[in-house]
């Protein structure tokens, strides 16, 4: 008797999902495209969702969720704001490398270019970041608002462009950080 699979959890189709965002493009995030990719049928997709457009909500949802405690949770590892600082450019750098769930946000911000569901998600997640990194660096007495645009430009920048090189981005992020402090002491 062969050996049932498990059941597939609306997790499963949305980690799929991003997985072929990143891999395929948006055009991927079909319940036919989804469906052979885990090996399974179209009914499975419709189980979990009542059709594409909740399945992509959703999707830019956990990725909104998750794209937003990466970084409160960098910002947060030390009482000390310079270290938090520092905790956010390894965790910039880290996620760069990563596969999956953390490399879709430049799938995602690509696609944010014609998809006003993904542009939306795209601009709650930009400024919650940079109201995060504003409340740390007036916590060092950097209080230009510029500083905290420009640190996750950085970021979204250096992720991009790592997508495309495979280059790590540790030690950018280490002097691009190293950089800011020193004008909190100038």
């Amino acid at each position: 008797m062969p050996e049932k699979k498990p059941r597939l959890k609306a997790d499963d189709w949305i980690r799929a999902g991003l997985a072929a965002l990143v891999s395929d493009g948006p055009q991927a995030l079909k319940a036919e495209v989804l469906a052979r990719r885990l090996n399974t049928t179209k009914g499975s997709f419709y189980w979990h969702f009542k059709d594409v457009p909740e399945f992509h909500q959703r999707l830019l949802a956990r990725w909104e969720e998750l794209a937003i405690a990466a970084i409160s949770h960098a910002l947060s590892d030390a009482d000390d704001p310079v270290q938090r600082l520092y905790h956010l450019g390894h965790m910039a750098a880290a996620s760069q490398q990563g596969e999956g769930e953390d490399r879709a946000e430049t799938a995602i911000r690509a696609w944010a270019y014609g998809y006003d569901l993904a542009s939306d998600a795209v601009l709650r997640v930009d400024q919650r970041r940079i109201e995060l990194l504003g409340e740390t660096l007036t916590a060092l007495d950097l209080t230009n608002p510029d500083f905290a645009r420009i640190i996750h430009s950085a970021i979204v920048g250096m992720s991009a462009l790592s997508a495309t090189d495979m280059t790590g981005n540790k030690n950018a992020m280490s002097t691009l950080m190293a950089a800011i402090l020193a004008l909190r002491d100038a």
